[in-house]
Order: structure tokens, then C-alpha cells, then sequence
């Protein structure tokens, strides 16, 4: 079976490797695609409270924000899958144009670029998991959603972002890594 060689030659399939991965890489498309099973909870956590609601007249105060919680550790966690199988918004019309070498310092710019990113984005994503986590005189506590069911739901995503986040810079990392050793 042919691999496709871009995004524009058609999905990948799901158990292959994208070309040029590295291990890490490898373990986030493995641990995204059991990620990925999450939706399909998420649909029958809402087709239980559709069935419990309107059928049973008996709604659940837990569907709602389970699903909520599903979806948005399926989000987050999209980002580093996508970065690892290349899957991310290119515009690649200045980079196509270049000469190897010069396309290798944009690569690499392109790499510091998105630590920096991560590191910026990763603090805010520490100060709001701390603070979902740590009550206002440092013990700890985790935040809830105020609802009923008051799960601490709240704090999970915020830890799960946190854990996207350094996931992605850790990404860069090995790619950086890895673009020294090619280039060296």
C-alpha cells in the first residue's frame, strides 16, 4: 500500500505512520487516535440523556457536562496530534520557493518561533491550572463547575490543556533536535 506523501494526496490511514515522523511523534498519533474514541462516548453519553429526557422524562444532571469535558480534552489534545502527523494549517507559498538551505533556517526559525509560542501560551495555561487546583492560601483544592452535579471537571480540562501544551513544545524540542543532527 502507497503512503500518501502530503495532506493533499488524501488521509493518511490510521495506523500508519506519517513519513518522517519521529518515536515521539509516533507514541502522540498512537495515544491521539485512542483519544479519538472519546466522541463516540460523548455521543452516547447525549444519546442517554436525549433517551432519559424525552422518553423517560427523567434528565440526567451529570450528560451535559460530561459531554462538554469529552469534547474539550478531544480539542485540546488535537493539537499536538496534529502536529505530530503534520496534519496543522501550512502556508507554504513563500517556503516552496526557497532554496534548501534557506528553507532549513525558516524550518528552524519556524521551530523557535513555536517554542516560544508554547512557552507564552504554557504560562497562562500554568497560572489558570494552579489556580483551578490551589485554593487562594496555596492548599489544595479542585475547582468545580457550580452546577448541581458540581463535578471539578473544570480543573481536569485546565490540567489536560496544560499537559497539550508542553506536549507540543516538547514536540519542538525533539524537532529542533533532530534538525541539528540532519543539518550538522
Amino acid at each position: 500500500m502507497k503512503l500518501p506523501q502530503s495532506p493533499s494526496d488524501g488521509p493518511l490511514p490510521v495506523t500508519a505512520a506519517t513519513p518522517g515522523q519521529n518515536r515521539f511523534d509516533q507514541l502522540i498519533q498512537r495515544v491521539g487516535q485512542a483519544v479519538a474514541w472519546l466522541v463516540f462516548v460523548a455521543m452516547l453519553v447525549s444519546v442517554y440523556e436525549v433517551i432519559m429526557r424525552y422518553g423517560f422524562n427523567a434528565p440526567t444532571d451529570w450528560a451535559h457536562e460530561t459531554t462538554t469535558f469529552l469534547v474539550a480534552t478531544i480539542f485540546a489534545l488535537g493539537g499536538p496530534y496534529a502536529l505530530a502527523t503534520n496534519r496543522h494549517i501550512q502556508i507554504r507559498i513563500l517556503l516552496d520557493r526557497l532554496s534548501p538551505q534557506k528553507r532549513s533556517w525558516l524550518d528552524l526559525l519556524n521551530l523557535v518561533l513555536g517554542i516560544l509560542f508554547c512557552l507564552a501560551i504554557g504560562y497562562a495555561a500554568w497560572v489558570l491550572a494552579f489556580n483551578a487546583t490551589h485554593a487562594p492560601d496555596g492548599s489544595w483544592r479542585l475547582e468545580t463547575s457550580g452546577s448541581s452535579w458540581n463535578p471539578p471537571l473544570p480543573a481536569f480540562i485546565k490540567i489536560i490543556i496544560l499537559i497539550s501544551i508542553a506536549l507540543m513544545a516538547l514536540q519542538q524540542v525533539v524537532r529542533i533536535s533532530q534538525h541539528w543532527r540532519k543539518n550538522q
